[in-house]
């Protein structure tokens, strides 16, 4: 039977978590890097035993790890995201005399198809690629040197490039998102970017339909149906069908349309799932009530989740990489909470039980089915 494991970076350290098929009784790892924070870990879905994952800390820097035996035991590496002796700092050393500063590594990309490839993003926003297993990253210049880069500004959370989706159909195609500039894709394997926020409306910024400057929280794709891509927005959930070139608002009767949580069905295309909270100053549920929305129909017609979910006196948040799906047949759905909680839905929504409640504020969350 298939087994699944839980990647899970955390405010102070990550834990991987394992259950068999079933996915009732979990085993929870001590945490490894504890007291660092852990803002995503993510494994190679062509070797299941390799993994990345990004740490980091304000006094120490930025430093990758990197697994080669499922999380086990960790190496660090990529040492050109260097800590220079300046507390804080973050230092990119491109073999240039000018290293260029930035705050931390969000999220992390392996390859679809090859375990030593994997893509970095970064804050300020930029795209790195490391083609030997992390050892030396390199970053993708055509993205940074766009026309819209000079009109990008950050977001509450900083100028982050979180997003990133490689499209197993195509290659030479990416989409990513930044916080608070937009989407963007590249169709030539990263040579040259272009935007792909038309139809987003932005009522707080000058242009409320500018090709650049909106606040994407999140982009999800499901690869069975590459030119599909949904987005929870800064308010709006939106939908495109033609890889982002046009977006539609798929809101519907949401109790709210703020959240930073997207995701899909595994086997289900039009199956999506977002978590709203109240508003962009309120990051918690409404009225104290935990509920995953569900559209079985790519969005528009929503349904709340709560079966094992707490309605009542619940304050916390869903993180926009707190989320995750295995491949299961009874696709399984995973989300952790700022409050440490991470719940499990082994039947694609239904019903929902936490595997453990007491981690530190949970960042990011990665699924694996594993043979």
């Amino acid at each position: 039977m298939s087994s699944v494991r839980l990647l899970v970076g955390t405010r102070k350290g990550a834990f991987v978590l394992t259950a068999d098929g079933a996915r009732k009784n979990w085993t929870v790892s001590q945490p490894h890097f504890p007291g660092w924070e852990l803002y995503h870990l993510k494994g190679s879905p062509a070797d299941p035993n390799r993994l990345y994952a990004s740490q980091s800390s304000g006094w120490f820097g930025q430093q990758i790890q990197r697994s080669d035996d499922g999380g086990l035991t960790w190496n660090p590496v990529g040492n050109k995201f260097a800590y220079d002796g300046t507390p804080g700092t973050h230092q990119w050393y491109d073999g240039t005399a000018h290293p260029w500063e930035f705050k931390r590594v969000w999220h992390l990309e392996p390859s679809l198809t090859d375990p030593d490839t994997c893509y970095a993003g970064v804050e300020d926003a930029a795209l790195f690629r490391t083609t030997d297993a992390g050892l030396s990253w390199h970053e993708l210049p055509g993205l940074r040197s766009s026309a819209t880069g000079p009109a990008w500004q950050p977001g509450a959370g900083g100028l982050c490039l979180h997003t990133i989706i490689l499209d197993k159909a195509n290659p030479d195609r990416m989409v990513i998102a930044i916080s608070a500039a937009g989407a963007f894709r590249t169709d030539d394997g990263g040579k040259t970017w272009k935007p792909i926020n038309k139809g987003l409306y932005s009522k707080y910024i000058p242009n409320p339909t500018a090709e650049v400057g909106h606040c994407v929280h999140h982009v999800a794709m499901n690869p069975a149906r590459p030119n599909t891509l949904f987005m929870q927005k800064h308010w709006d959930v939106m939908r495109s069908d033609d890889a982002g070139d046009q977006w539609t608002k798929i809101s519907g009767n949401l109790p709210t349309d703020f959240g930073f949580v997207i995701d899909t069905h595994a086997h289900q295309p039009d199956t999506v799932y977002v978590v709203p909270i109240k508003s962009d100053s309120e990051h918690f549920p409404l009225d104290g009530e935990l509920k995953v929305y569900r559209s079985r129909c790519g969005g528009n017609d929503w349904e709340p989740l709560t079966k094992g979910l707490p309605q009542k006196d619940c304050y916390v948040n869903v993180l926009r990489d707190a989320m995750s799906v295995d491949q299961l047949d009874d696709c399984g759905i995973y989300f952790g909470t700022t409050g440490g909680q991470v719940y499990c839905s082994p039947d694609g929504g239904d019903t929902w039980s936490a595997i453990t409640q007491n981690l530190p504020a949970v960042l990011s969350i990665e699924a694996q089915t594993l043979p």
